[in-house]
């Protein structure tokens, strides 16, 4: 496996969009994964997002190694604590919620998460994680007990993204959250964009194939679909 980040850094520089299908273990049923896997397979995905806030099942090595059978996309991990890590994945998004102010996302679940990384050979991507306020209270909200970011604010969301960059993070991610009723401002995502270096991932409340091009032509360098590809697998062939 090539190194992903330096890919999705090319992929910025050379403006190639990248996409995420993000997968949560505990909406899977690994009896039926073939047919998803092969859904994915006949998408425009470029990656494969592994994670939830909670999962609460034990499928996640299984579902990865699955997947590896069937399918050559990078293999990520999108974790919502230590428990979620998996050495049979590709790399590892090592998330600070930056948008909070909960110790526990901050720092303590990175410092929790260190002895078992380092048993790993998996890469490890620095990413600050913001959450925007998406009309709902999402799965993220709760686990963490933060609140997101206000999305009348653009200013605030623009310095926490700056303060993440200068804080040495490698990817900036703007999350809505799963489940969403209202994705990111596209406004929100041009000002960021515009104003850091690193690449911007934008994810939760997406719904159609229109909204992930409204999502690139204001600056997102890699989208992720979750909930809309979990209701609808042929969500790409519409």
């Amino acid at each position: 496996m090539t190194n992903i980040y330096n890919h999705i850094l090319q992929s910025k520089i050379s403006n190639q969009k990248l996409l995420a299908i993000l997968l949560d273990p505990d909406k899977i049923d690994l009896n039926k994964a073939g047919i998803l896997i092969e859904k994915i397979n006949q998408s425009p995905a470029t990656h494969i997002f592994i994670g939830g806030s909670l999962v609460e099942n034990n499928i996640i090595d299984e579902l990865i190694i699955k997947i590896k059978q069937n399918s050559d996309l990078p293999i990520v991990l999108f974790p919502g604590n230590p428990s979620q890590i998996s050495d049979k994945a590709d790399a590892i998004l090592f998330l600070s919620l930056i948008s909070g102010r909960n110790p526990d996302f901050l720092i303590e679940h990175q410092v929790k998460a260190v002895p078992i990384l380092k048993q790993t050979d998996l890469e490890i991507i620095s990413t600050g994680y913001i959450l925007i306020e998406s009309g709902t209270q999402t799965a993220v909200e709760k686990v963490s007990k933060t609140k997101p970011l206000d999305r009348n604010n653009p200013e605030l969301v623009l310095a926490t993204a700056q303060a993440g960059e200068m804080l040495g993070n490698k990817l900036i991610y703007l999350e809505a959250g799963s489940g969403a009723k209202q994705a990111v401002p596209l406004e929100m995502i041009k000002k960021v964009a515009q104003n850091i270096e690193i690449p911007l991932i934008v994810g939760g409340g997406i719904i159609d194939l229109q909204g992930i091009q409204k999502a690139y032509n204001s600056g997102a360098d890699l989208v992720v679909i979750g909930t809309a590809f979990e209701n609808d697998v042929d969500f790409f062939n519409k």
